[in-house]
């Protein structure tokens, strides 16, 4: 079985199959910087750096040998998703990405797949007419695919980490719907991280020049004193909000607002979302369990379920950052995979 990534961003997806023993023809993708990150790791792939919009069909079956109407070639659609999402984005940013699942639904009705994968935010599903996914659906059940599709948490597949996405996964190969099997027992932070996983102590504003990357971002001397009153596993900001000199003027009489900022990761819990910002204390509850600074580079990438020899390249902690906060979770990855796998191969003995 063979995939092509499209959106492929740093290779979470294209990792995660991997690992399920697919093969990955390429990895698709308009950011030029996740190049070096994706050819790092994942092997045998061709980085095609293209602005998917203006990719044609037949371009890309001629550069990558693609077959219509191939049973085993899956197509995979995870596109950059924040016009949907519920976060408080800049929607005219953002603008562009909205049609891109019609994009993607371009190549998915040339090649027709046996397999077609998407992976988004919550919010396309809830405005499923606007974004497109509804005429996708039905174009989908129309032409002979089995359509699974759901909002999942990735905790209850083995990302150590409470992150909810619309996945929907079709097949044309056999008479059943495909879609991950949850695990018996959620990860927690405490499974992946600390130092009895090989993480040992550091503190804010460590450098890590390894590939290793576990690296922390500097902090003021006002913050650590904040964060050195925030209850270890778990505690929050009201640590510190009765002290005036530490409380910050945009919480004052907001005790109930925002409550994760400066908060600390429970270790008994899965994380919270991972997003692009995670390496800072003020943007949710990214803060170490026990020490007083943010989360790693390379916590974070843990948590978002990356093998800890994954390579980043990048030239800053925000850009390596991004690519791990707008990554698919591999092993969620890797299940979805799973499944195809496991599918295809009971088609194939029927």
């Amino acid at each position: 079985m063979k995939a092509v990534d499209f959106f492929c961003g740093g290779g979470g997806m294209s990792c995660g199959m991997l690992q399920a023993g697919i093969e990955v023809l390429a990895g698709i993708d308009y950011e030029i910087a996740c190049r070096d990150t994706y050819e790092a790791n994942i092997t045998g792939a061709k980085f095609i750096h293209a602005d998917v919009c203006e990719l044609k069909e037949e371009a890309l079956q001629e550069q990558l040998n693609l077959k219509k109407n191939d049973d085993e070639l899956i197509l995979i659609g995870c596109s950059p998703c924040q016009f949907w999402s519920i976060i408080n984005t800049d929607k005219k940013k953002s603008e562009k990405s909205k049609n891109l699942l019609l994009e993607f639904e371009r190549f998915v009705k040339f090649f027709n797949p046996g397999y077609v994968v998407v992976e988004n935010v919550p919010g396309v599903l809830r405005r499923k007419e606007e974004s497109g996914l509804d005429r996708f659906i039905n174009w989908l059940e129309n032409n002979g695919f089995n359509v699974h599709f759901e909002i999942h948490n990735t905790c209850d597949y083995g990302v150590p980490q409470s992150r909810r996405r619309f996945t929907l996964l079709a097949s044309r190969i056999g008479k059943n719907k495909v879609f991950p099997e949850k695990v018996s027992k959620r990860k927690t932070v405490a499974d992946v991280i600390g130092e009895k996983n090989g993480f040992k102590k550091v503190a804010a504003g460590t450098v890590d020049k390894t590939d290793f990357l576990h690296t922390a971002s500097r902090i003021t001397e006002k913050t650590l004193r904040r964060l050195k009153k925030v209850e270890k596993d778990g505690g929050d900001r009201l640590g510190f909000a009765q002290d005036p000199e530490l409380q910050l003027p945009c919480f004052i009489g907001k005790d109930d607002s925002f409550k994760d900022t400066y908060g600390r990761l429970f270790w008994d819990k899965p994380a919270n979302t991972i997003t692009t910002k995670f390496f800072s204390v003020s943007n949710g509850r990214f803060v170490h369990p026990e020490e007083n600074r943010a989360l790693s580079l390379r916590e974070g990438a843990t948590l978002q379920s990356f093998p800890l020899d994954y390579k980043f390249r990048a030239n800053s902690i925000g850009a390596i950052a991004r690519q791990i906060g707008n990554a698919v979770p591999p092993e969620y990855a890797r299940q979805i995979g799973l499944a195809i796998v496991e599918n295809n191969n009971g088609s194939n003995k029927n």
